[in-house]
């Protein structure tokens, strides 16, 4: 049992002191059994206060460490490795949340909030008097490992990753790789095409031989976890009759880059579905490529008057896609100098709701605006209402750049600036079991601490499949994600969190129950003295606890949440 417990009270600059009498908390708990040292401290995880604890840890001969602070999510490895700076076992670390639990929770109660934190932290000290060293579960790790989609993120991943020495799969589910890019004509900021990108990159990927590229591939199974996924893959038949393949391949870590949807509108939404006069501004960017000659024309009918009307599937009020795609202003506003520059006769109309050009894509809404384009504004509660006549459309709004004044326009062709959405194809999420978030993409486990892991380990994602990108956004994202990837498996060695479910084999008698809790597929069926019973595979559970509380016979436990730890901190609670 520890005796000499030292335990950290934060400020987090204001966050948690500003509702919580912080030096209230220390005076109460600084007598408590087992503690020998009670601070607070402004910024805990300050370089300043972090060798101040080491300092501490010697001077006092402290055996174990609190800090009473921010999420777990955000600090917990920070303060493990502190703990081991300090010659103790990491794992002995208790870390409590008195910032979201109690600061942020109960921010117009403050003396309710400062109960409640110095209730946690007597929980906290509970536990740690029984906090047992623990030490990281090893295994050999597989050292190749899979890119899943083939466009631009997923190619410059892959390029990446093979400079690094390391054996590349990279898994395309279309038969050609490039995804929405290999479509795309002249790119914003720079004279090449998305087709010639795509092309460059493609031949540059051929020249390595570490990277085996499977086109008109798709993963069907997933098994294992970090270090050793089994992943089965399917060919898809280029045409009826064709044989089915599949075949099985071991990797270490998985790069996930399967893109994103173009947002397709409702029918009637705007007039979409409605008239030929209306479409997407993917579909016009097809027909300013593909078009020649001195005028615009599209169904026959020759174009002058053009109107964008931007945030279609994105910042919704009504709708689910509240995100900004970020994209689109971009895009839509390149369109209309691109379309101006083929065909000098064009007046465009840009329908925005603010237009958000950032860095040097600036640069694209002051060469639009000197070419004469008008730009007119609507809120959110007064959209654009468009009325299809005959071979055009009369479009009215609400301009806030022109004191709210009521206006009409005519337009030969309604651009429906469409915004991205996260594929409806969702088979490798599912397979991976990738959380997703409030706006439907992959989910980063920390946008700033950890931009591209998942809350599965050895599972990184790049690219618009985690949320809107520009092409340099996602090449920036998918490099991030292959050296995350590379390093998890680098080593080839790999070690794994200790604090894992176990089981009394002398207790359990297989029902099955464990099993149907574990979200990861931890929890296997083995033969022990005659008798079925389960058995943990540590390299895949998370520790999560879902199984212990569904086995009837009590014969699951959670390391380093013993019954005799949880009881402790309860009583320390109530």
């Amino acid at each position: 049992m520890k005796e000499r417990i030292g335990v950290y009270i934060c400020h987090c600059g204001g966050n948690i002191s500003d509702y919580v009498d912080v030096e209230k908390v220390r005076q109460a708990v600084e007598h408590e059994k087992g503690v020998a040292l009670a601070k607070t401290t402004l910024f805990a995880c300050s370089d300043a206060n972090q060798n101040d604890m080491v300092e501490d840890i010697r001077t006092h001969n402290l055996d174990g460490v609190i800090v009473a602070s921010c999420s777990p999510k955000l600090h917990l490895t920070t303060f493990r490795n502190v703990t081991e700076r300090g010659e103790l076992n990491k794992y002995t670390y208790v870390h409590t949340n008195i910032r979201e639990q109690a600061s942020w929770a109960h921010s117009n109660d403050k003396e309710g909030a400062t109960d409640k934190a110095i209730r946690l932290v007597k929980a906290a000290i509970a536990k740690s008097r029984f906090a047992e060293p623990l030490y990281p579960n090893l295994f050999e790790a597989e050292k190749t490992i899979a890119v899943i989609g083939a466009g631009i993120a997923g190619m410059k991943a892959a390029a990446a990753l093979a400079d690094k020495q390391t054996e590349v799969l990279l898994i395309e589910k279309e038969h050609r790789v490039g995804g929405h890019t290999a479509t795309w004509g002249t790119l914003a900021m720079t004279e090449e095409s998305g087709s010639t990108l795509t092309e460059r990159i493609y031949h540059d990927l051929l020249r390595r031989e570490n990277v085996t590229i499977m086109t008109g591939t798709e993963v069907i199974s997933s098994k294992g976890s970090i270090g050793n996924f089994t992943l089965k893959v399917r060919k898809r038949p280029t045409k009826d009759g064709d044989p089915v393949e599949t075949a099985e391949f071991t990797v270490g870590s998985v790069v996930v880059a399967t893109g994103f949807d173009s947002y397709q509108p409702k029918e009637g939404e705007l007039g979409f579905a409605q008239s030929d006069n209306v479409i997407t501004l993917p579909e016009f960017r097809h027909l300013i490529d593909r078009a020649e000659g001195k005028e615009l024309v599209y169904n026959g009918r020759k174009i002058r008057h053009i109107a964008y009307i931007y945030c279609v599937g994105s910042r919704q009020t009504n709708g689910e896609n509240t995100y900004c795609s970020r994209f689109c202003c971009t895009s839509a506003i390149h369109a209309s100098i691109l379309v101006k520059k083929k065909f000098a006769k064009i007046n465009n109309y840009h329908l925005n709701r603010g237009i958000r050009t950032y860095g040097k894509q600036e640069l694209l809404y002051a060469e639009s605006l000197a070419m004469g384009d008008l730009y007119l504004q609507w809120g959110e509660e007064t959209p654009p209402a468009v009325v299809m006549e005959g071979k055009g459309a009369t479009i009215t709004l609400r301009d806030i750049l022109s004191s709210n004044r009521e206006l009409e326009l005519e337009a030969d062709l309604v651009v429906l600036v469409t915004g991205m959405v996260p594929r409806a194809d969702n088979s490798v999420g599912t397979l991976f079991k990738l959380p997703r978030g409030r706006d439907r993409f992959f989910n980063e486990v920390h946008m700033k601490l950890r931009p591209v892991e998942t809350v599965i380990d050895g599972v990184t994602i790049a690219g618009s499949c985690q949320g809107p990108k520009n092409i340099t956004e996602s090449v920036n994202s998918a490099l991030s994600a292959a050296t995350k990837s590379f390093s998890l498996i680098s080593k080839g060695t790999l070690e794994t969190e200790p604090i894992v479910a176990e089981v009394n084999s002398d207790i359990c008698s297989w029902c099955g129950k464990c099993a149907e809790a574990c979200p990861f597929d931890a929890i296997l069926q083995k033969e022990v003295g005659g008798k079925t019973v389960a058995m943990v595979n540590n390299s895949v559970c998370k520790g999560c606890g879902m199984c212990a509380p569904v086995c009837p016979p009590d014969a699951i436990n959670l390391i380093n949440y013993s019954s005799e730890e949880i009881m402790s901190m309860i009583d320390a609670l109530a």
